[in-house]
């Protein structure tokens, strides 16, 4: 991965602490976004090991403090094949109401939660993606941009039009 002096190696080894450390530092991140994309805990599991197991077969030259970056860019392209699979679209989402959030105060905060989710699952995947990265993942306009190679221009643009189509969904759905 980085060399003493954090360049990359290139070797395409990892040594088994690197990995420890950066499955400690990132599984839960990793787990609660594809959660948040899929709305299946057992999927999202699946996604995580699958992008550790990545990780670990293809030992890409990560930059230091990108890691987290690199491993939710496999994740969100791993969700987006299984949410492309045919019968995942049967699937009723928003029915396990987030139980990787801290459990709300009252039952209009989890409601509201649900439908909120639902609402962004019905988003087209670029808007889901920015909005997913965005809020769930707190990164900034440039470094989506960065993360999934496009212009911050049109991130700003996927957001904003994002935010305009879940209000949308939702007035549609009487949530707001």
């Amino acid at each position: 991965m980085n060399d003493r002096t954090g360049k990359p190696t290139g070797n395409g080894r990892m040594d088994d602490q690197q990995f420890s450390e950066l499955y400690e530092k990132y599984a839960n991140d990793v787990l609660r976004f594809s959660y948040f994309y899929l709305g299946d805990r057992q999927q999202a599991e699946d996604v995580t090991q699958d992008v550790f197991v990545r990780l670990l077969t293809h030992t890409p030259d990560l930059v230091p403090g990108k890691e987290k970056a690199w491993l939710l860019k496999v994740a969100m392209n791993r969700c987006r094949d299984i949410w492309r699979a045919a019968w995942v679209k049967r699937v009723v989402l928003g029915s396990p109401a987030m139980e990787l959030t801290p459990a709300p105060g009252n039952m209009d905060d989890s409601l509201e939660r649900q439908e909120l989710m639902v609402a962004i699952h019905r988003l087209p995947a670029d808007f889901r993606d920015v909005v997913l990265l965005h809020y769930y993942q707190g990164y900034g306009i440039n470094e989506i941009a960065e993360m999934l190679h496009v212009p911050e221009g049109t991130i700003s643009s996927r957001l904003s039009r994002g935010r305009k189509k879940l209000q949308d969904i939702l007035k549609e759905s009487g949530g707001q």
